[in-house]
């Protein structure tokens, strides 16, 4: 199966802690770049991480888990060659995979029950990217990313 790295805040930690017995149980390998507890921590600390593991390809996809999604996904979105989405339902999911090649998932713990976030990771795994015209968007987000990288290209 995949590999798939986790991330979570204070916040967002026992759903990753529920999320990645889930992945384990379906054959997944985890890299789980913490939090591991409900010890008060900035989410930016775990974004990066499991982001660059996934720009990297350590990672085939990467899950972030805060109150919100957003602050996670925000974060992520600054590593190039990440596209993260912060899915609230099923059909969110499946479109990101599906019209965006999202490779980033971001969960709000807050905002979403355990079920429903195992149902939306689900979907979101078993969904390809439909290529076709998506890919010549995905092609212009790659190219805005190589504009505005740097003068490292995006790496530090």
């Amino acid at each position: 199966m995949s590999v798939i790295a986790l991330g979570a805040d204070h916040a967002g930690w026992q759903l990753k802690e529920d999320l990645k017995a889930w992945l384990v149980t379906q054959g997944h390998q985890v890299l789980d770049f913490g939090t591991h507890g409900s010890d008060s921590v900035d989410y930016p600390d775990y974004a990066l991480p499991v982001a660059e593991s996934v720009a990297a390809a350590k990672a085939d996809r990467g899950v972030l888990v805060c109150g919100t999604g957003l602050g996670m996904s925000m974060t992520a979105n600054k590593v190039p060659r990440v596209r993260a989405a912060a899915c609230g339902d099923p059909l969110a999911a499946r479109l990101s995979r599906e019209h965006n090649d999202a490779n980033v998932l971001a969960l709000g713990a807050r905002l979403v029950a355990r079920d429903t976030a195992i149902e939306i990771l689900q979907t979101w795994l078993e969904t390809a990217f439909a290529g076709g015209r998506h890919a010549r968007r995905i092609g212009k987000i790659t190219e805005l990313e190589q504009r505005t990288a740097g003068p490292n290209g995006g790496r530090r």
